[in-house]
């Protein structure tokens, strides 16, 4: 066993109490793979400045009390007000269960279908997927059928709530751009209630020949929870994908992001910003395979950090042998608005082919005492110069966002986040 292994008897409890439809047989699989290797720990390179003891802890509280299901009943108005803010088509994914969303397939070649109903049994190729497919109530696909447009925003709410007691909750879904597709999504994680959680959730996105997804997540859980959060992206010929992540809550949180680039002329972009304050940690991994060329990645990350926290940002892109005509760029800039905050910063490029273009960099500083001087001088006070400042150094992520119609919700959710950095609530 590991130091963050889980009990046996209590985890195989959980997994039979599970619904018996088609991944019984799956969940068995996943748990004898999870038992083996439990959580991923600090000797591991990947996860060598992130601790998930704590996870394993309220995973093990919540095994102890016996694995409830954390009533959904609470989580109403938090899912009404997000409604209400972003007028989308929304899928609501509650507790881990599929809640509300699935009339939605219709004539306009969007199919929508849960895991069970497709006999699709998800994989588990990493320790945390391994918990997820043991864990999973069912999983939801959706399909994008071969030439069409599906111009209105498909939105993936997975909100999640403890209020007594704590909770885990798993979530997994399957995204298919068939030949000739383009589409839109938002995936928007937020949670309520007092009692520690942990989310852990898993999302695959594949495009075919020529096929276009524009892509946001959205990550507002309140500031006591934790989550890990996985994406895989796979890209064939000619295909392209927008991506934007945005980290503003968790008390604990870590996103990988895989992109597999398996076409020719395919072309990624991917930008993210992380704000974190008071006791906060949020750990962003990236990595893009280019196992073809010629193909394009772009990636760049902001990170805005007050008070005593810690933010890791590692991005990786490889470049198989044969991948000539790769053009991969990345980027990290990060923004220290206390001395207590730490950023752990690595980019990395593995190059293995001759005829690319290849570049990385990142950085790291406080605020210029020029410009805050020179803001001041015009009437500005001190909190209203820095949030002026720390505002401007987000917005070209916020403004870049692939979907224009989130913009104006990011932007308070931006704003909300730097005022409680600047005000001195998170010094």
């Amino acid at each position: 066993m590991t130091a963050l292994a889980l009990p046996d008897k209590a985890l195989a409890t959980a997994v039979q109490k599970l619904p018996d439809n088609a991944l019984a047989a799956n969940r068995q699989a996943a748990l004898a793979r999870f038992l083996e290797r439990g959580f991923p720990t600090t000797r591991l390179e990947d996860w060598k400045y992130t601790d998930l003891a704590a996870v394993a802890d309220i995973s093990q509280r919540w095994l102890e009390n016996g694995a409830p299901v954390p009533s959904s009943a609470s989580i109403g108005d938090r899912v009404a007000a997000i409604r209400a803010a972003i007028d989308i088509d929304w899928i609501v994914i509650s507790n881990g269960a599929i809640a509300d969303g699935m009339d939605l397939a219709g004539d306009d070649g969007l199919s929508v279908a849960t895991f069970s109903e497709l006999a699709h049994a998800p994989g588990f190729e990493h320790p945390l997927a391994d918990l997820n497919a043991a864990l999973l109530p069912d999983g939801l696909h959706i399909r994008v059928r071969a030439g069409t447009h599906h111009d209105r925003p498909l939105g993936l709410l997975i909100v999640d709530g403890a209020d007594s007691q704590p909770g885990v909750a798993q979530a997994r879904v399957c995204i298919e751009l068939e030949e000739g597709s383009k589409a839109q999504f938002v995936e928007y994680h937020a949670s309520i209630g007092e009692a520690d959680h942990y989310a852990n959730s898993i999302v695959e996105l594949s495009l075919a020949r020529g096929a276009s997804a524009d892509y946001v997540r959205i990550q507002g859980r309140d500031g006591h929870h934790t989550q890990t959060h996985r994406t895989t992206i796979t890209l064939q010929d000619a295909s392209t994908v927008r991506y934007s992540g945005f980290d503003l809550g968790g008390q604990l949180v870590r996103n990988d992001l895989d992109i597999d680039i398996a076409g020719k002329e395919a072309n990624v972009v991917v930008a993210g910003l992380y704000i974190a304050g008071e006791g906060q940690h949020i750990d962003n991994h990236v990595r893009i395979d280019h196992r073809v060329g010629p193909a394009r990645s772009e990636q760049e990350y902001r990170g805005i950090l007050g008070g005593r926290c810690r933010c890791v940002w590692n991005g990786k892109a490889i470049v198989r042998p044969g991948a000539d005509g790769t053009d991969a760029e990345q980027a990290n800039h990060n923004l220290l608005l206390s001395e207590r905050s730490e950023i752990d910063a690595k980019p990395e490029l593995e190059i293995y082919a001759d005829e690319v273009k290849c570049s990385h960099g990142t950085t790291v500083g406080q605020i210029d005492e020029a410009a805050l001087f020179y803001l001041r001088s015009r009437g500005l006070d001190k909190q209203d110069a820095m949030r002026t400042l720390t505002r401007a150094f987000g917005a070209s992520i916020v403004s870049h966002s692939p979907i224009a119609v989130l913009t104006d919700h990011l932007t308070e959710m931006v704003e909300g986040r730097l005022s409680e950095l600047t005000d001195g609530g998170d010094e």
